[in-house]
């Protein structure tokens, strides 16, 4: 969202139906001091004012009546944009989602009510800077459910408090203690599940998967290089299989390019494992077997490893 702020010309004539949801322009200001300034120098209405321009917009749609409210109380608006500060968005964002807020707090107001403009446009700016803060506080949404909200903006300024009144062994402590999520719960009315999952999901921190480095690291990995699942890469797919073909189809060709006595050393040597699982046969074994000796043996095996190589690349 952009932080240029501004509200439409109160002479700007648009169907009522289409007011409650048009953004609040003024004329551009520069910068969020300037409009800030701007708007604490537009001036409040009285009581009177108020009510007459409330009962234009809600009899006649009277869209000059509804700029005045909304314009008198801007300054309102960033007031209350500023208790959310905390949570490091943008104040100019919030400002503008706190005018979308206060837009429709004016467009329900009814002033037969008998309270001002002021008491009930609150309730409406606040919901709409909730809104705004849990759709962009983080990349994965923090609070769903009504329990959840209340946690969001209430537990850090409880911890804060548990802290106030922590003795000297407890200083430095972040995590809560089983008795402080049981008071947690209590005063929030909410289940002690809920204040342990909230806090868990406020102490997280986003992490980018694919930052940019550093100037200064020269090994960077990003977590995406190791979060990434190669098993259903393409190209890793076809050397899977390749490698299972030449395991197989491949070994078999290759063994039948050799003779018997060779086969049956390189088989004997690399491909079976003897019944106590202590792997293949010894040069030894082999040179009784065939009444030869382990040097003869070692020579042909030899031999027949490198034919088996050359007849593995041309299968391949």
């Amino acid at each position: 969202m952009s932080t240029t702020l501004a509200l439409a010309p109160a002479t700007q004539t648009l169907p009522a139906a289409s007011w409650s949801s048009r953004a609040l322009v003024l004329p551009p200001l520069g910068n969020l001091d300037a409009y800030i300034r701007a708007v604490n120098q537009i001036p409040m209405l009285s009581a009177e004012e108020e009510r007459e321009c409330a009962r234009r917009w809600r009899e006649q749609q009277d869209l000059e009546a509804a700029d005045k409210l909304v314009m008198s109380h801007l300054r309102l608006v960033v007031a209350i944009s500023r208790q959310y500060l905390r949570y490091g968005l943008p104040q100019a964002d919030l400002i503008q989602e706190g005018n979308i807020g206060l837009m429709k707090a004016v467009n329900r107001f009814d002033p037969a009510q008998g309270v001002r403009l002021v008491s009930y446009a609150v309730h409406w700016i606040k919901a709409e800077i909730h809104e705004f803060i849990l759709r962009n506080w983080r990349m994965v949404k923090v609070a769903t459910t009504k329990a959840q909200r209340k946690l969001f903006f209430n537990l850090r300024s409880l911890k804060r408090g548990f802290k106030a009144d922590a003795d000297d062994d407890a200083v430095g402590r972040e995590r809560l203690t089983e008795a402080e999520i049981d008071t947690v719960a209590r005063e929030l009315n909410v289940r002690r599940e809920d204040v342990i999952e909230m806090e868990a999901r406020l102490s997280g921190t986003d992490v980018a998967l694919d930052p940019l480095p550093q100037d200064d690291q020269e090994d960077h990995h990003a977590p995406i290089a190791y979060l990434a699942d190669q098993r259903h890469e393409p190209t890793a797919v076809l050397e899977a299989r390749e490698r299972e073909r030449l395991s197989s189809e491949g070994i078999e060709h290759a063994l039948a390019q050799l003779d018997e006595r060779s086969r049956r050393i390189v088989t004997a040597r690399w491909l079976q494992v003897k019944d106590d699982g202590s792997g293949g046969a010894t040069l030894q074994e082999l040179a009784e077997e065939f009444g030869v000796s382990a040097e003869r043996i070692r020579q042909i095996e030899a031999a027949a490893l490198k034919k088996l190589r050359k007849a593995l690349q041309a299968y391949a």
